[in-house]
C-alpha cells in the first residue's frame, strides 16, 4: 500500500533570498537534524545568466531502526539522491529527493517547494509532499512502514526551526537583506545593493496577516494558494492536527477542486468527515460526497433563510439556543420530557420535524464559526443539554420513535463530529427502555459522547458546574439565568393533520401498517397476546391506540401454555396472533397471574408503557371490552345503537409489542443506577448491543 503525505503551506516571515541563504547552511551537515549524517555534491550546474542552479546530493540519514532489522537487511545508513532546482528569476527552489538504498524494495519519493508568498512579496512560503510504497522488505513491511512514517512526522516540523535558526544566525551576523537576482545586462548598470542592518520588512495594512480570518467563503483562508492551507490558519481555526491528519485534510481539499462541482465546503466541515472515518481518505470522502449529494438535493445551504419555523413548533417544541458552556462550545437545550411527541408529529409530520432539526444543526455550525472568532481558539462542535423531567411511557410511541431514528440516520450521515457533548440530566427509570430502542442507530463515537446524570445529582460542583458556568445554568435547573426555552406541554387536538396531509408531508404513516396491528374486542371474548421470556429482566413494551370503545388492558404471566384460539373466528382480525388462556382455559392464581396493576383505557386514548421481568416464562398481554352494564355506568348511544344493529364488534385497538433483551436494557439500566454521585458516560453494554431487536421497529 503506497501512504502519501502532504504538508500545509508553512510561512517565513522573511524574503527569499534570506530564506535560501538559511537553506543553504543546512549542508553539508546539519547538527540540528540528527538523522542527517552528511551530504556530497554529486553535480552542479548554473545557466548563462545565473538565473537557474541545479545542484544533486547525496546524503546519508541514519534510521533508528531495530538492531535486528538492520543486521538483516545488512546496512547501518541509508543514502537519499536529492536534486535541487534554484530560479532565482522566479525565486523559487524546487527540490527531489529518492532513496538510493532499497529502491528495489522500497520506493519513497518527496518533493519540497520553497516559494514567494502570493499576498506579500517578503515572505517565502515551503510546502512537501512524500509517498512511501513499500514493495517487500524481507516480511517486515509492516515494520518497516511504521518505523518510516514515525521518524518523517517526528522530524518534518524540524525543517522550519532550521530555516528559523539559521535566518537569526545570518541577522546576529549583520546580513539582515540579500539583493535579489537582476539580469546581467540590468546589474552592470545598478549600483551594488547594501545590507541593511534590520530585518526584512513587515507586511503592509493592506497585506494582512497569516492568521486574519478566512472570509466567508468555503474556499478560501490565509493561505499560499487557493488549493493550499497555511500551518498556522489550521492550528488557529481548526485545531492541533497531526502531520498526518493535516496531509489527509489537504488532500481531500485538493481532491474536492479538481474534481467536485459546486461549492467546495469549509475546511472545518471537511474535517468533521476525516474524523468520523479515523482519517481514512477513502471512507472520508465516499461519505462527503454523499452528503454534498444530499445537501444539493435538498438545497440545505439555503435552509436558514428559507426555512419558516411553524407556529405550533414555535410554541411546542421545548429546545432552543442558550449562551455556551464552559469550552466556549455553543449550548443548545432540549427539554425532551416537557414535549408532546405525538403531537407534533400528527400537527407537523416527519418531513417538518426533520427539517426542523437540519436547521438547527445549520445553525450549531455558525455559532461555532462566531465563537471560535470570539475566545480565539477553535470552537468546532456544540454541547446539548438533555432534560428529561416528566420522560414517560408517552414517549415511546412507535411512529415517533421510527421518525426520530430516521432524523437520527440523517444527522449521523451528514453533520458527523457536530455534537461534542450531551448531558442528561433528570433521567427516570423510563430512559433506559428509550435509550436500549436507539443506541443502536448511534454512530459510536457520538455515544461515548453522552453523559447521564439522574435524581438532583446534577446540581453543584460534579455536575453541571463541571460543563456549564454557573452564571448561565437554567432557571427551570436550579440555576438563576432565564431560559427563554418554550415549555411544551400537549399540542392540542384541534392542531392535528388528516392522515392524508400527513402521509402528503412526508413519510411517516401514523397508522404504521407495518408496525401495528389491528384487534377487534367484544364483549366476554378478550383478545390476548403471548409472549416467550427467555430470561429474567427483559423489558415487555407496548404502545397501543384505543380506536373504538374503551378497554380493561391487564399483563399476566402464565404457569402453562394457553390455548390458541380458531383463527376463523369473526371476531379477530385475519393474521392475529391471539390465545385464550384467563377465565376459560385457566384459573387466576393457579395457572396465571396478574402482574400489572389493571388499566382502563377510553376511546381515543394512546397507551404506551414497559414491564421488567423478575421471572422468564410465558405472559400475555390482554385487552378486554370494559363492562359498563356491570358497572356504574350507563351504557352509551353508541352501545345501544351496536347492540339494535347485531354488530359483534364492541371495541377496537390498534397496537404493537416489541421484547428488549436483558443483556441490552440492563447495560443502559446499570449506567442510570451507577451515575448517583455526578454525570458518568453511558455504560459500555450499551455501545455492543445487537441491533436485531430494534431494528423490528423499521422493518416489520
Amino acid at each position: 500500500m503506497v501512504q502519501k503525505y502532504q504538508s500545509p503551506v508553512r510561512i517565513h516571515k522573511y524574503p527569499f533570498e534570506m530564506v535560501m541563504a538559511a537553506y543553504e547552511r543546512r549542508f553539508p551537515t546539519c547538527p540540528l537534524i540528527p538523522v542527517f549524517l552528511g551530504s556530497v555534491i554529486l553535480s552542479e550546474d548554473v545557466s548563462a545568466d545565473g538565473s537557474l542552479r541545479t545542484v544533486q546530493r547525496r546524503c546519508q540519514l541514519h534510521v533508528e531502526a531495530p538492531r535486528l532489522l538492520k543486521k538483516m537487511a545488512g546496512v547501518e545508513h541509508i543514502y537519499f539522491i536529492q536534486t535541487n532546482t534554484y530560479n532565482w528569476k522566479d525565486r523559487t527552489l524546487f527540490i527531489e529527493a529518492h532513496n538510493e538504498t532499497f529502491e528495489s524494495r522500497v520506493t519513497v519519493t518527496e518533493t519540497c517547494c520553497y516559494s514567494v508568498h502570493t499576498e506579500n512579496e517578503d515572505w517565502t512560503c515551503f510546502e512537501q509532499s512524500a509517498s512511501l510504497d513499500i514493495k517487500s522488505f524481507f516480511g517486515f513491511e509492516s515494520t518497516v512502514e511504521k518505523i518510516a512514517l514515525k521518524q518523517y512526522t517526528a522530524n518534518i516540523k524540524r525543517g522550519k526551526e532550521v530555516i528559523e535558526h539559521y535566518v537569526n544566525e545570518l541577522i546576529a551576523e549583520g546580513i539582515c537583506e540579500i539583493p535579489r537576482w537582476v539580469p546581467p545586462e540590468r546589474a552592470g548598470r545598478t549600483e551594488p545593493s547594501t545590507l541593511l542592518c534590520a530585518l526584512s520588512p513587515q507586511p503592509s495594512p493592506d497585506t494582512g496577516s497569516d492568521l486574519d480570518p478566512p472570509s466567508d467563503s468555503p474556499v478560501e483562508g490565509a493561505a499560499a494558494d487557493a488549493d493550499k492551507l497555511d500551518a498556522d490558519y489550521i492550528e488557529r481555526y481548526l485545531g492541533n492536527l497531526t502531520l498526518m491528519q493535516e496531509s489527509c485534510l489537504i488532500q481531500l481539499r485538493q481532491w474536492l477542486q479538481e474534481t467536485h462541482k459546486g461549492k467546495i465546503p469549509k475546511d472545518e466541515h471537511i474535517l468533521r468527515f476525516l474524523r468520523a472515518r479515523d482519517f481514512s481518505l477513502d471512507k472520508a470522502r465516499d461519505m462527503l460526497c454523499q452528503s454534498l449529494s444530499w445537501r444539493k438535493e435538498h438545497q440545505i445551504d439555503y435552509i436558514l433563510g428559507a426555512w419558516a419555523l411553524p407556529a405550533c413548533l414555535e410554541e411546542y417544541y421545548a429546545g432552543g439556543w442558550h449562551f455556551h458552556d464552559s469550552s466556549g462550545r455553543p449550548l443548545y437545550v432540549l427539554r425532551l420530557g416537557q414535549m408532546d411527541t405525538k403531537g407534533l408529529v400528527k400537527a407537523l409530520g416527519e418531513e417538518a420535524l426533520l427539517r426542523h432539526v437540519l436547521s438547527i444543526n445549520e445553525e450549531g455550525q455558525k455559532r461555532c464559526e462566531e465563537n471560535t472568532k470570539i475566545f480565539g481558539r477553535p470552537i468546532t462542535c456544540w454541547t446539548c443539554l438533555l432534560d428529561l423531567e416528566n420522560l414517560s411511557t408517552r414517549h415511546l410511541w412507535r411512529p415517533g420513535v421510527k421518525a426520530l431514528l430516521r432524523i437520527i440516520e440523517v444527522v449521523e450521515a451528514n453533520y458527523p463530529e457536530t455534537l461534542g457533548r450531551l448531558l442528561i440530566v433528570r433521567a427516570p427509570r423510563v430512559f433506559p427502555v428509550l435509550w436500549t430502542l436507539i443506541s443502536p442507530f448511534i454512530n459510536e463515537n457520538t455515544r461515548q459522547k453522552f453523559l447521564v446524570c439522574s435524581g438532583n445529582s446534577y446540581q453543584g460542583v460534579g455536575g453541571l458546574e463541571d460543563y456549564i458556568s454557573k452564571e448561565v445554568i437554567p432557571d427551570f435547573l436550579g440555576g438563576d439565568c432565564l431560559c427563554s426555552v418554550p415549555e411544551g406541554g400537549p399540542v392540542p387536538k384541534s392542531l392535528y393533520q388528516t392522515q392524508e396531509e400527513l402521509q402528503n408531508s412526508g413519510p411517516v404513516s401514523l397508522l404504521a401498517e407495518t408496525i401495528y396491528q389491528l384487534a377487534y374486542i367484544v364483549q366476554g371474548e378478550p383478545h390476548e397476546f403471548f409472549i416467550e421470556i427467555p430470561e429474567s429482566s427483559s423489558v415487555i413494551t407496548w404502545d397501543f391506540d384505543v380506536l373504538k370503545g374503551d378497554v380493561l388492558f391487564n399483563i399476566f404471566r402464565s404457569k402453562r401454555l394457553p390455548l390458541a384460539v380458531d383463527k376463523s373466528t369473526p371476531a379477530l382480525a385475519p393474521n392475529v396472533r391471539s390465545v385464550q388462556l384467563t377465565e376459560k382455559s385457566g384459573a387466576s392464581g393457579v395457572d396465571y397471574g396478574r402482574v400489572e396493576t389493571p388499566l382502563m383505557c377510553r376511546e381515543g386514548e394512546s397507551i404506551q408503557g414497559s414491564h421488567i421481568t423478575r421471572w422468564p416464562g410465558r405472559y400475555i398481554l390482554q385487552w378486554r371490552a370494559a363492562n359498563h352494564l356491570s358497572g356504574s355506568t350507563l351504557p352509551t348511544v353508541e352501545d345501544v345503537l351496536a347492540t339494535l344493529q347485531g354488530s359483534t364488534h364492541k371495541c377496537k385497538i390498534m397496537y404493537y409489542t416489541e421484547v428488549l433483551a436483558s443483556h441490552d436494557f440492563r447495560g443502559s439500566m446499570t449506567s442510570l443506577e451507577s451515575c448517583q454521585s455526578g454525570f458518568s458516560q453511558l455504560s459500555a453494554a450499551t455501545t455492543s448491543s445487537s441491533q436485531s431487536q430494534s431494528s423490528s421497529l423499521i422493518s416489520r
